[in-house]
Order: C-alpha cells, then structure tokens, then sequence
C-alpha cells in the first residue's frame, strides 16, 4: 500500500464519500425496504378484516328493499276452497350461487272466496320441515312430533304455539305475501289462534263444601 493512500486528505475523501451514498434519495437500504413491505402488508390485512366488522356495524342503518318485498304465489284459483296446498316462492334476499336452495315452501289455506292463511312450512319447536296430511286434516313434524290443526293452531308435542303465517294480499288476481323477511317472534308475523288457544286454558276452581279433611 502506499503511503499517500493512508494520508489524512485520502481519508476525509473517503468519509465525504460515504456520507454522500448515505444521504443520497435513490439508495435505499434492505432493512427500510423491508420496513415499508411489512407496514403496507399489515395495512392489507387490517382493511380485509375491518370490511366484515364495519358491514356488520353498518348494517342497521342499511335499507334493503329485499326486506320489504311482496311476492306472489300465482293465481288465487290455484288454490281451491276449503283445502290447504303447498306453494313455491323465490326468496327476495338471494345470491346467484344458492340455485334452487333460494326456492322457499309455504302453505296456502282457503277459507273463503277471498280468505287466506299462508304459514310458514318450519315448525315453530325446531324449524324442522312440516308435512300436511289431508287425511286426517293435520300438519305433522317428522323430527320431534310436533302436531298442528288445519288452522295452524298447537294441537300436540314440543311446540308451544302455532305455526307462524307470512302478511297476505290479492293484487290482480294473485295471492302474494310479505316475504322479505321468515316468520318468527321477532317481527310482525302473527300467530293464528293464539288468543283462542289463551282463553281455552283450564282454570281450577276451589270445592264447594267442607273439606273432607275436617275431623
């Protein structure tokens, strides 16, 4: 090495050197590289986890017109007087890969030449699927035994009330139905009899007469 390679001035040229490669804008060190990939990977992440919450969050004050849709079940001759049928519709709230999951059963019974009920095809115990028998005039749950009359009223089992009815109106000649949202005790679906089945409860009165406990 020679020795003017090792001279005060040759140093101070070195150090400016470094200094410049240091401070200069278009270098950029792998340490703050990796800095700014991890920061721009976790702000990702943070905002495809915060869509779900904030959906979530939000969807109270988010009107959807699928939440009041009225749809019809076909002509009111469809379904004759004084008989129950079953009856197909479209579930308003649906997405294109449910297929024919988005098809929704119900009952449709006549009453009179402009009366209807139409109710709900799950049980109220469960939710189980309800069969109609014409044969012995009754609605009958396969999975827990739950029984109903042709009013939709409890007849026998785990149920404690009657199966639920969807709002009902005849437009042109068609039967349609509140459908945008399933019968349940949450919203404004009503109980057939409900208040008929109320005042049929037994009530026990006391004996008249002494008690025969009286010595």
């Amino acid at each position: 090495m020679r020795p003017e390679e090792n001279s005060p001035d040759n140093a101070g040229a070195a150090n400016n050197r470094g200094d410049a490669r240091a401070n200069d804008p278009r270098l950029v060190s792998r340490r703050w590289l990796l800095f700014k990939a991890a920061v721009r990977l976790n702000g990702l992440v943070g905002l495809v986890l915060a869509v779900p919450v904030l959906r979530y969050l939000f969807a109270p004050w988010r009107k959807d017109a699928s939440y009041d849709s009225w749809v019809s079940l076909g002509a009111v001759d469809r379904f004759p007087q004084g008989q129950t049928r079953l009856a197909f519709y479209k579930n308003p709230y649906t997405e294109p890969w449910d297929g024919a999951t988005d098809n929704v059963a119900c009952y449709v019974r006549r009453t009179g030449s402009a009366d209807f009920q139409v109710f709900a095809i799950n049980c109220a115990h469960l939710g189980c699927p309800v069969r109609w028998f014409p044969q012995s005039q009754l609605f009958m749950c396969p999975c827990h035994g739950g029984v109903y009359y042709a009013d939709g009223s409890r007849a026998s089992g785990p149920p404690e009330r009657g199966l639920f009815t969807y709002n009902w109106q005849v437009v042109s000649g068609e039967l349609r139905i509140d459908s945008g949202q399933m019968p349940t005790l949450s919203n404004t679906a009503r109980l057939e009899k409900l208040r008929l089945e109320q005042k049929a409860l037994v009530q026990i009165k006391p004996a008249n007469g002494d008690s025969p406990c009286r010595g």
